[in-house]
């Protein structure tokens, strides 16, 4: 292992042994920070952030121990070194020294060859560590991407089933306790195995992708969520958002899915791909879990297929966007519909 040259912070009020310790220091290539007083090395320290620390104990302004137990308290950034260079020669000195922090402890006059090996076992200890602390945050970041592997959809980039289950425990649990509304769509993608037997799986794929990014699109808050519930099934989660939130919502995604999705060639109720969806909104009851919530919208699913499909359906508070927005146009006239 290459040992690089360090800066280390020599902290002496006897200038002749200053001087010393800095030249044998300096022999062997390190850089060296000089400091008198207690005073002096708590600035440095906490300007420069050496990588080692030679302290004596008697200084003119503090102590040197007070000064170790200060940089143990503060430490921030990266383990910095403490070796204790000191007159005083008791079994008591050097145990007070390592227990205000101090990594070694060595007694003047110090042996230049004695000094070079502490140095060097230091220096040793120091690539060990931030060889550590690489392979700690390389593991951190491969958890972090398997974490959202295992809740991702690696097809269309939304969250999965797992995904989905851990975020309905948690949606649910927040609206109750904020006693705050809560949405759930739950949405299938009309006649997609005759999609798939006319144009095959790749397109298949490449259609359940394009749905993915229109969620994403359609789910513009921070606290929306969409994910692939399986095959061709969507879940959509949007906090806060009341029935008619829901309803508006169903019929922006009815918008985004006429004019952003793809030709479908043997669809009988539009041109091209459309979505049928279950709503189910309002705020959890305490007997209310997610296999509830997911039975709600089934219902509500099912019913948007019994209906005509291409609609987005609320059993609890009898919204219909198909009924909606046949209100609002003439038959025939809403765009891409078949005719």
């Amino acid at each position: 292992m290459h040992n690089a040259p360090l800066r280390v912070l020599v902290v002496e009020d006897q200038p002749l042994l200053l001087a010393r310790l800095s030249q044998l220091l300096q022999k062997d290539g390190h850089q060296v920070l000089e400091a008198s007083s207690f005073h002096q090395a708590w600035r440095l320290f906490d300007e420069q952030r050496p990588d080692m620390l030679l302290l004596d104990i008697l200084l003119p302004d503090g102590s040197g121990l007070e000064l170790a137990r200060r940089i143990r308290a503060g430490a921030k950034g990266p383990w910095t070194p403490i070796i204790f260079v000191s007159s005083l020669d008791s079994e008591a000195d050097l145990s007070a020294a390592i227990e205000a922090g101090g990594d070694d402890y060595l007694v003047q006059p110090v042996s230049p060859l004695v000094l070079k090996a502490k140095v060097h076992a230091m220096q040793r200890l120091l690539e060990a560590r931030q060889e550590l602390n690489a392979t700690a945050v390389a593991l951190q970041q491969a958890n972090e991407q398997l974490s959202r592997q295992i809740r991702h959809d690696p097809l269309t980039g939304l969250g999965n089933r797992k995904g989905l289950d851990d975020q309905l425990v948690r949606a649910l649990g927040d609206a109750r306790r904020e006693q705050r509304p809560l949405s759930m769509i739950l949405c299938d993608v009309d006649f997609f195995k005759r999609y798939n037997d006319r144009l095959g799986h790749l397109e298949g794929d490449q259609c359940l992708q394009q749905i993915g990014r229109i969620l994403q699109q359609v789910c513009r808050r921070p606290m929306d969520y969409a994910a692939r519930y399986g095959g061709e099934e969507f879940v959509l989660l949007l906090p806060y958002t009341p029935p008619e939130g829901a309803l508006s919502f169903a019929l922006a995604l009815l918008h985004h899915m006429e004019r952003d999705s793809l030709y479908h060639p043997d669809s009988p109720v539009a041109r091209h791909v459309t979505l049928s969806g279950g709503m189910v909104s309002g705020i959890p009851a305490e007997d209310e879990d997610a296999t509830v919530w997911l039975q709600r919208a089934d219902e509500a699913l099912y019913a948007a297929k019994q209906r005509g499909r291409d609609r987005f359906v609320s059993l609890q508070h009898g919204h219909d966007t198909g009924e909606l927005l046949a209100r609002r146009l003439p038959a025939g006239q809403r765009a891409g519909r078949v005719a």
